[in-house]
């Protein structure tokens, strides 16, 4: 039986990784890490070959493997928390399943905490390999997170990062729904920082990041985290509700002074409209708040493990 744990542990998000996971796992397997390292790939309801690749990995892998499958998919940051409350390294860093994140990088973000004594570090990308599309997606996501959440401005969040034991227990101990890991991680410390990294270009396949996707990213970053919508929300109200007001006020001088209104059905409706599509969209935002409430209460499950498969040499510390 283990009595120490490894230095570094990665964990790895796939779906739909076949192609891509065996080159890394093996990249990784060479790394010469100080205190060892170990590997957790979780299979977030892959519908290709990736659990059987991962099963073959799991017997030949030159390092401890641990291999977790999700039920079906539940998403990246489901995922990485499923990955977190299955490592044991007093240091994890996990990074994307195409290849686009090398692992001796890691290890650069791994010395980095470790000589800082940061709780986290973050990967801060010099190039980005992604499409444009998706350049501005991380782009806006970054500005609306400066607004929504804690960090320092502009500060650049990535799922590319190091934590300690200690930030990926408490921020695991989340068993919400709609996580948002960068949310969870500064709602547990400050003590945060970055470094330059190379990001390579995909492996294989596309990204699994959809327009749907990266926006119900971007609703678990400022309503899960944040009151701040609603407040826009009683504030928009306001100035809405002042304009109507005024525009009365100016529909009763018209009419004292005897110069109108002579203002036809289009403008009424227009008028009419913009302040129907505001009311929707406000109601639309606190019901999304009640729904997100309504399925937390009622436990919805943040993932399902299927099944756990342990392999590799055994780790530091085996007897």
């Amino acid at each position: 039986m283990s009595s120490a744990r490894p230095a570094l542990s990665f964990v790895i998000p796939l779906y739909n990784s076949a192609e891509t996971i065996g080159a890394l796992v093996q990249a990784i397997g060479a790394l010469e890490i100080e205190g060892g390292h170990e590997i957790v790939l979780v299979n977030d309801g892959s519908r290709d070959a990736t659990g059987d690749v991962c099963r073959e990995l799991v017997r030949t892998a030159r390092v401890p493997v641990t291999y977790v499958e999700h039920a079906r998919n539940y998403g990246e940051h489901n995922a990485v928390l499923t990955g977190w409350r299955h490592a044991g390294g007093a240091h994890i860093v996990n990074l994307d399943d195409d290849g686009q994140n090398p692992p001796d990088e890691a290890v650069r973000l791994w010395q980095q905490a470790t000589a800082t004594g940061l709780d986290v570090v973050f990967g801060h990308y010099a190039v980005k390999q992604h499409s444009p599309w998706r350049n501005f997606g991380s782009w806006l996501t970054t500005r609306m997170t400066d607004w929504a959440l804690e960090k320092p401005p502009g500060f650049y969040l990535s799922s590319f990062r190091c934590v300690t034991a200690f930030v990926a227990r408490e921020v695991a101990a989340n068993t919400g729904p709609f996580p948002y890991i960068d949310g969870l991680i500064l709602q547990v410390t400050q003590r945060i920082g970055s470094v330059a990294v190379r990001h390579e270009p995909r492996q294989a396949g596309s990204s699994g990041y959809t327009l749907r996707r990266l926006v119900r990213l971007w609703l678990s970053a400022c309503i899960n985290f944040s009151v701040l919508p609603l407040r826009v929300a009683t504030v928009l109200g306001l100035v809405m509700a002042a304009a109507g007001l005024g525009g009365f006020a100016w529909v009763v001088w018209l009419r004292f002074t005897n110069q109108g209104p002579t203002f036809g059905w289009g403008s009424l409706m227009a008028a009419l409209l913009v302040f129907s599509g505001t009311q929707l969209v406000l109601l639309g935002l606190i019901g999304e708040y009640i729904g997100r409430t309504f399925l937390t209460v009622n436990r919805r499950p943040q993932a399902v493990v299927r099944g756990i498969v342990k392999g590799g040499p055994p780790g530091p510390g085996a007897a």
